[in-house]
């Protein structure tokens, strides 16, 4: 990162932190990846201090419900699946347990009633090597939607995970959890609704910023580190100080939607794939 752009980078912290008070904003180097998140990320939610403390408490109790222990500052993603919220939030975790806000936006997560649509499973998902992401081709189905968005886009993996089915029964199945873009032609507008399979939905550009700065890489730095060549790291990618490895989904319980996550504003062509 060049020295202007690190001046630039810093101002822009400083403007946001001065604007926006309500927002427990954080120190460098957070601070800077706060400003990329705004510079960059073109579908965003601005919410107030007390929501962001409020996301924090709930990443940290589902930490504790799966017993993992975090000994290193890194970013976590959070996303809230309740029906009145459907948004990500992503957040830095210090050593002692502190969140730190840095953004959030609007997502689409499984959409039950519909066959061989799942309810996104609840928990702590580890993203690692041994479920390697891949990119998108690009490529259309049958009715013209790209599921995994444009060509080149990473598609984050989580593994096989179990989850309840969104349709018969409601029995417990396997389902293949993933975080990716979406075609943003057809239904990047409807982020912010149930719409997806199972998987995660994210805006194409949110996708753009976790992986040029490597937000949820830790676990492909150490592989990088150890010798392994890979071929689905950005090669101009600028890694962040405390890369993070842990997606964690949670459900609010909501009983109205918050004005800070809007529904979408217009329905347009039915989802076709993940």
């Amino acid at each position: 990162m060049t020295p202007t752009r690190k001046g630039l980078l810093r101002a822009v912290a400083a403007a946001l932190f001065a604007g926006l008070s309500s927002v427990a904003w954080p120190l460098e180097p957070v601070a800077e990846m706060a400003a990329l998140y705004r510079a960059q990320v073109d579908r965003r939610l601005d919410m107030p201090a007390v929501e962001a403390r409020r996301y924090g408490r709930l990443a940290e109790e589902a930490l504790t419900r799966a017993g993992v222990s975090l000994a290193q500052p890194q970013y976590v993603a959070v996303v809230d699946r309740d029906p009145d919220v459907q948004a990500f939030f992503l957040l830095w975790r210090s050593a002692q347990g502190e969140f730190q806000w840095v953004g959030a936006s609007p997502v689409s997560t499984g959409r039950p009633g519909r066959f061989d649509h799942f309810e996104t499973p609840l928990g702590v998902f580890e993203h690692t090597t041994g479920n390697p992401d891949f990119r998108a081709e690009g490529t259309r189905n049958s009715k013209g939607i790209r599921g995994y968005g444009a060509k080149g886009m990473r598609v984050y993996d989580f593994g096989w995970q179990r989850a309840p089915r969104g349709w018969g029964d409601g029995a417990v199945s396997d389902m293949r959890l993933q975080m990716h873009a979406t075609d943003p032609d057809l239904l990047e507008q409807r982020l912010g609704s149930a719409q997806s399979k199972g998987c995660i939905r994210i805006p194409a550009s949110l996708n753009r910023l976790l992986d040029h700065y490597g937000v949820l890489d830790a676990d492909y730095e150490q592989a990088l580190r150890d010798g392994r060549k890979l071929w689905v790291l950005d090669a101009q990618r600028e890694p962040v100080t405390d890369p993070g490895r842990y997606l964690i989904v949670v459900e609010s319980g909501r009983q109205d939607r918050p004005d800070w996550s809007p529904a979408p504003f217009k329905p347009v062509a039915p989802a076709g794939r993940r």
